[in-house]
């Protein structure tokens, strides 16, 4: 199993493409750029199974409609945040965005519980790690020994929790509970910025001073 991260947009939102040897591939948070998403993915030769979504702000949600349009897949998002892809109050857009709001169609499924999940040739485990959203989840593939930890963790430092659902609490429980119980070596691989490993971030990450 490999990754791919590919930062897109004006805030840089992390897009992952996760791909197999046979190259079919997941594509998690394309946040911007449909294009420059669908160049990479033409460059690996990768054939898309389908969107996953760590959660529903307009930064990770962009390109969702052109991605899955182009390449006749479905879209997988927490049922927490079903109604945020068509709503830019929701997804922040109506906040933040200069230009046009962000809005998307709705998910295709809805993610109902945590645990086990397969699509197509990838099995992996999804964590509920609410707080920088009410629906945000990690998605976990142990035997690869990675994990997209979305907004929630990130190389030095947390996610924000000052948007409508957020719950800075909530945030720490959720890394504490479901992230830093993870092998040390597993590689976090975040919603902006650099990655990082669980160890490093248990070690120094200033934000969780304690654990």
């Amino acid at each position: 199993m490999k990754w791919k991260q590919i930062p897109l947009g004006p805030l840089q939102t992390n897009c992952y493409i996760v791909y197999d040897e046979n190259q079919s591939c997941l594509i998690v948070d394309p946040g911007d750029n449909p294009r420059k998403l669908a160049t990479v993915l033409e460059q690996l030769e990768l054939k898309p199974e389908a969107i996953v979504l760590t959660h529903a702000h307009f930064d990770h949600i962009g390109a969702v409609d052109r991605i899955r349009d182009k390449y006749g897949i479905k879209v997988y998002i927490h049922e927490k945040e079903k109604d945020w892809l068509p709503d830019p109050s929701l997804n922040g857009s109506k906040h933040f965005m200069l230009n046009e709001p962000i809005k998307a169609r709705p998910a295709d499924h809805l993610i109902k519980d945590e645990g086990a999940m397969s699509i197509g040739s990838f099995e992996f485990e999804v964590f509920e790690t609410p707080g920088h959203s009410p629906g945000s989840i990690s998605i976990y593939f142990p035997e690869a020994e990675f994990v997209l930890a979305g907004d929630a963790l990130f190389n030095g430092s947390i996610g924000r929790t000052d948007l409508p659902g957020g719950n800075h609490n909530q945030l720490i429980r959720s890394i504490h509970d479901k992230l830093l119980v993870l092998p040390e070596q597993t590689e976090v691989l975040p919603g902006h910025g650099p990655t990082t490993s669980i160890g490093l971030e248990m070690d120094s990450n200033p934000f969780l001073n304690g654990f």
